[in-house]
């Protein structure tokens, strides 16, 4: 999972095309090599700076974490009326872009034109809906402490870390001319009030009550680590931990009893996640597709369960006996990183003698998350280097290995053992995230692709493809473990639209998770909060993405034949940035296609 973001409530999420997935690497400290930039592309940037530049007015953190400075120390827009400007603003932009996109000539800057104008609408259309149907709540809590790690990261240069204080300061309302962010979310929750609107979902409420002290700790120990004292960080830490405290017991007093303990979003609010995914069929036909495959991967892991049992002299069994016996050898927390770093050396060996895909020769980045990024975060993810103005910022491999919030019981054990740091290094790391996001910074991809064709459908996709390409040359408990791991991404192609359809209920969802694919009950928590208030409709990108580049390679082989070649295909992938689909599939018929078949 990829991820860097601030979060906002729903009808504030306008233009946050790297924003909706939230989440995020690290990977060394020289400038990255660029070729010259086409003279295309320096006309497409000017076009995605303008709109990332009106972005950032509503949301700074998000623009300042892409790489634009002017934008450090400012803070999320939660003034009076920011719904209703938001939705002006963005129609504005929106037919700015179709002026733009009716003058220009370039194929190539008419189809980033293509993609931001394509995204300024669905998040134009996502505001106005948002904006009818839900009530504004916020967690602000976790927006500052999003806010404030963006800023207050080893890669980012001391210059720009120094405007922490400030930004702590504007959040609490001490800065000149700031109030409050909690008081400020406080305010646009009681003037969103009405009988039709939906609240936000009662498990979520508790939990952003429950993290609240972690949010809290994780911004101390930040400011305490980059050595950020004195009396006025004394002052904001202060005043931070008030309000956050007074925020917590007004969410339950005031948020808690509106909201819902149904957790199904309004049908037309899912439809519009499905698509903001990049999931652009019906929910009935994903899971339809997602159930044939489910069976498919369960069977391949029964057939695989006694050849590891034989190869690692197990007792018989079949695939669950086996994935519990493989979790025994749990690796300990302290040795997390070096094993993982191990694995991805033998991957980066395995990749470069079989040609899967070109390599940078610098090493990967890799840590562990700490208990704050956990409660933002709980999932295993890579934290993507800016975007724009990048200066040598890397990515990293993020592992959460435990959830401030967990029950009695509720221990991760699905990433702690050596089988499994195949599949997940090759997800996270190499092939996958991180030479995906790294190949955009130093192959100069557009910042419209980078930035706003981004969706899930086409970042998760290549890692699980990245994932299936590793596979074969794993060791066999590392190959079972990879097929857990499709096994998963199947089952939430079909239990997301599942239970937002009302078609299964949580403890029958739950259960197939901890019974048939393993995970741990921590996990299984995580995943169905995933699927019914952290991101409902994005759990099925995944399988879907993979499924997109898995038929659009089967019809490139056989339109080469012998011409084809696996090496110079994904590179060529990786080199389109972060094309939807569809666009994907017309790149590689236009140019790769009929590229290779002259000789190349």
């Amino acid at each position: 999972m990829t991820t860097r973001s601030i979060r906002l409530p729903r009808t504030q999420r306008l233009g946050l095309a790297c924003v909706a997935l939230a989440a995020a690497l690290c990977l060394g400290t020289a400038a990255p090599a660029h070729a010259a930039e086409p003279a295309w592309v320096t006309a497409s940037n000017a076009h995605t700076r303008r709109l990332l530049e009106a972005q950032g007015a509503f949301t700074p953190e998000f623009a300042a974490n892409q790489g634009l400075p002017q934008f450090d120390g400012k803070t999320l827009d939660l003034g009076p009326g920011v719904v209703a400007r938001g939705i002006a603003a963005w129609e504005n932009m929106a037919k700015t872009l179709r002026q733009r996109l009716a003058a220009e000539r370039d194929p190539n800057v008419r189809q980033d034109l293509q993609i931001l104008l394509g995204r300024t609408e669905h998040d134009l259309a996502g505001s106005r809906l948002n904006a009818r149907l839900m009530l504004n709540w916020t967690d602000a809590p976790h927006a500052v402490f999003d806010g404030i790690s963006s800023l207050l990261d080893d890669q980012v240069p001391a210059a720009r870390r120094a405007k922490a204080l400030e930004l702590l300061q504007r959040y609490t309302g001490l800065a000149p001319g700031s109030t409050a962010l909690t008081a400020l979310a406080r305010a646009r929750f009681e003037e969103s009030r009405q009988a039709h609107r939906a609240g936000p979902v009662k498990a979520q409420v508790e939990q952003a009550i429950a993290n609240v002290p972690t949010y809290a700790g994780g911004i101390r120990a930040l400011f305490d680590k980059f050595k950020i004292t004195g009396p006025a960080a004394d002052a904001a830490l202060a005043a931070m931990d008030s309000q956050f405290n007074a925020y917590a017991a007004w969410q339950q007093r005031a948020v808690l009893p509106l909201a819902r303990s149904d957790f199904r979003m309004p049908p037309a609010l899912y439809a519009h996640a499905l698509r903001e995914a990049g999931i652009d069929i019906a929910p009935e036909v994903l899971i339809q597709r997602a159930q044939s495959s489910y069976l498919e991967v369960r069977a391949a892991m029964e057939a695989l369960a006694p050849q590891v049992v034989q190869a690692r002299g197990l007792q018989p069994g079949d695939y669950r006996s086996v994935i519990r016996q493989l979790k025994r050898d749990t690796i300990p927390d302290d040795r997390l990183v070096a094993h993982y770093t191990d694995i991805n050396s033998k991957l980066e060996a395995i990749i470069r003698r079989e040609r899967i895909v070109t390599l940078p020769e610098r090493p990967m980045g890799m840590r562990l998350a700490s208990a704050a990024e956990s409660a933002a975060q709980p999932a295993p993810h890579m934290q993507a280097p800016p975007l724009v103005s990048n200066t040598g910022q890397r990515g990293s491999f993020v592992l959460p290995v435990s959830t401030p919030t967990a029950a009695p019981g509720e221990a991760y054990d699905d990433f702690n053992f050596p089988a499994v740091t195949w599949t997940l290094s090759a997800h996270e790391g190499r092939p996958g995230h991180e030479l995906q996001f790294s190949a955009m910074v130093e192959r100069g991809v557009s910042l419209a692709r980078a930035l706003y064709a981004f969706n899930s459908v086409n970042a998760e996709g290549w890692a699980l493809y990245a994932e299936a390409e590793a596979m074969p040359h794993e060791p066999l408990e590392g190959q079972l473990l990879a097929l857990q791991m499709r096994l998963l991404r199947a089952g939430r192609a079909m239990l997301d639209p599942m239970l937002n359809l009302g078609l299964i209920s949580i403890d029958d969802a739950r259960r197939l998770l901890t019974d048939e694919v393993l995970l741990s009950p921590g996990m299984a928590r995580q995943e169905i909060e995933r699927y019914t208030f952290r991101m409902p409709g994005q759990a099925g990108a995944y399988f879907y993405g993979y499924q997109r580049i898995l038929q659009l390679r089967a019809e490139t082989e056989l339109a080469l034949g012998k011409r084809f070649d696996r090496l110079a295909f994904n590179d060529f992938l990786l080199d389109q940035g972060m094309l939807p689909p569809d666009l994907l599939a017309q790149a590689v018929r236009e140019k790769f296609v009929p590229g290779r078949k002259v000789g190349n």
